[in-house]
């Protein structure tokens, strides 16, 4: 199987000045070109208010070719110009709000396909907060609400943008009470790994596989892998799930969870001797 060249960067939404950063402290050249996908929201302005700040934000930190792209009703994705630039993106961050209406404007689109193309093939980073890091693998969680996640038809899935496969990434995690909905998608999808994002945590993933954190919080990990018992698919509609041995591992900064092997690890010590791995996300913020 290749191996996947790009990298995925996932903010769990709150203040994102470190994700800018660390998107920042990732690319080689100030001139790298970034493309800020502001569709999420329902209010064309809000919109073009989003992509202008993260714009500036970027332009802050000494960017110097950042724009921002617009895909909603009125703008569709496979224009020749939103093709062409989406070619030469060496960042593409997608901005938050709500993942379904973000997922309906791109999904089966000429553009998302060449974003999952170079993705796979090329040395890009795809990056986004809220609702741009919940969209990224090939399902998403939309709905559930506290103890009525654990309710059959409580929850529900959709599609997502498929940079990554098997993964149920939910963002706010801790914040909003998201523990029920994720377990209660993995435990229906045991080939998933669920993967809570807390606000101002994130997570940066390698190769497809090696997921590391950044943040002052913690990432939680629910794998269904060793399920011995659900009820998830026979229980009728309205009733509580059961579900036995379902595991979860709680990630910080400085340790890794590899999806594929389903195995929680601490970085080894060369691996922090990179500069980028000692980085805290205080440093980040502070500029330091």
């Amino acid at each position: 199987m290749k191996e996947v060249k790009g990298k995925l960067i996932a903010l769990g939404g709150g203040d994102d000045d470190g994700l800018i950063k660390l998107i920042r402290s990732e690319i080689c050249n100030i001139s790298s070109n970034i493309e800020v996908i502001a569709t999420a929201g329902p209010i064309a302005s809000n919109a073009v208010e989003s992509g202008q700040a993260y714009k500036e934000a970027f332009e802050e930190l000494g960017c110097s070719s950042v724009r921002y792209m617009r895909i909603d009703e009125e703008h569709e994705a496979d224009t020749a110009q939103n093709l062409e630039r989406i070619k030469k993106a060496d960042v593409i961050f997608f901005t938050g709000g709500d993942q379904v209406r973000l997922a309906s404007f791109l999904h089966g689109t000429k553009l998302l396909d060449l974003m999952c193309r170079r993705y796979a093939e090329e040395e890009i980073i795809i990056s986004g907060t809220s609702a741009g890091a919940a969209v990224m693998s090939d399902r998403m969680i939309y709905d559930g609400y506290g103890h009525y996640s654990l309710i059959k038809g409580e929850m529900k899935t959709t599609h997502g943008f498929s940079f990554i496969k098997n993964v149920y990434i939910d963002s706010h995690f801790a914040e909003r009470g998201r523990f029920g909905r994720l377990a209660h998608a993995v435990a229906h999808d045991p080939e998933y790994v669920g993967i809570g994002l807390s606000e101002e945590t994130g997570i940066i993933i390698k190769e497809g596989n090696q997921v590391e954190v950044f943040g002052p919080g913690v990432v939680t990990i629910i794998d269904a892998s060793q399920i011995k018992f659900s009820n998830t698919r026979a229980v009728a509609e309205n009733e509580p799930i059961a579900v036995e041995n379902l595991k979860m591992h709680l990630l910080v900064n400085g340790y890794r969870y590899c999806l594929k092997e389903h195995l929680f690890q601490p970085i080894p010590k060369e691996e922090m001797l990179d500069g980028k791995q000692q980085t805290s996300f205080a440093d980040l913020v502070s500029g330091e």
